[in-house]
């Protein structure tokens, strides 16, 4: 998928980019395929703000995405691309040999009138989902499972992928695309091939409104606040933080602070993490 400027027409169009949608082959959706979504900006259960920023946007409906792809052995045709509000990557409409429709995430290469099938039985190409058994050693999936039978969980953002490294008696090691090495029940499901979309991060919104529309609020600074509504807050002028570190509103350290327990039960299933470290 290509990527279009738009004209400096007004201050805000300057340098903004957006999407040729050159892969998107179908422009409505499946109806029965569609449930309301509700805006919960951000609350808990409770009603309570547990993620700031969050609220109003455009209204959209939920596409309901297959990530378990649990129906094997029987072919299934690919009707059309579509695009998903609702995430970066395009989804595919296919309709298997008995009738049924099912959206699944379109993984790049896959177009129009192709076959994909799942199962154990199925050929290693683009769109299959087979058990990580089933796949050699080297592939590139994505849609990964981390608990049998539950749907893909991993790898599911535009332009992403994962690749199968090795394979035991149970598990399977995985490079996941933050460059940590994990192994997975060799049981659990994956996709074959990259998630399309590929070039979705080359994208510039250009204007604030564009991000508003996606659901996301404003965000202000706490250097610019007073003392008693943000630790960086106060002072004359430009006024450093005052403290070893970023803080957030609540004084907790903002950056590089882990929040990962250290006695967690998938600990062990972690070779090794994203900064390269291993896991004692």
């Amino acid at each position: 998928m290509g990527i279009k400027k738009y004209g400096p027409y007004t201050p805000s169009r300057r340098n903004m980019t957006g999407s040729d949608f050159a892969e998107i082959t179908k422009k409505t959706p499946e109806k029965k395929l569609l449930v309301s979504k509700n805006s919960i900006a951000g609350r808990n259960n409770q009603g309570k703000i547990t993620v700031r920023h969050k609220g109003c946007g455009g209204r959209v409906k939920y596409r309901l995405i297959d990530f378990k792809r649990n129906k094997d052995d029987m072919p299934a045709k690919v009707i059309g691309i579509e695009y998903d509000p609702n995430r970066t990557a395009n989804i595919a409409l296919i309709c298997y040999a008995d009738g049924t429709k099912s959206y699944i995430l379109a993984p790049a290469g896959l177009t129009d009138g192709m076959t994909v099938m799942n199962g154990a039985n199925a050929e290693i190409r683009v769109g299959n989902c087979l058990p990580l058994s089933a796949i050699p050693v080297g592939t590139e999936v994505h849609n990964i499972e981390l608990y049998p039978g539950k749907g893909g969980q991993l790898v599911r953002s535009a332009g992403n992928s994962a690749q199968l490294m090795a394979k035991g008696e149970k598990y399977a090691t995985l490079r996941l695309p933050s460059g940590e090495m994990r192994m997975v029940p060799i049981e659990c499901r994956a996709t074959i091939g990259e998630v399309g979309n590929i070039e979705h991060n080359l994208i510039n919104y250009g204007k604030a409104g564009r991000i508003r529309h996606m659901g996301i609020r404003p965000t202000v600074r706490g250097s610019v606040m007073n003392p008693n509504d943000h630790p960086h807050g106060g002072g004359e002028g430009k006024a450093p933080v005052g403290r070893p570190g970023p803080c957030t509103p609540w004084g907790k350290p903002a950056l590089g602070y882990k929040t990962r327990k250290s006695k967690k039960a998938s600990n062990k299933l972690i070779v090794r993490r994203r900064n390269g470290k291993a896991i004692k």
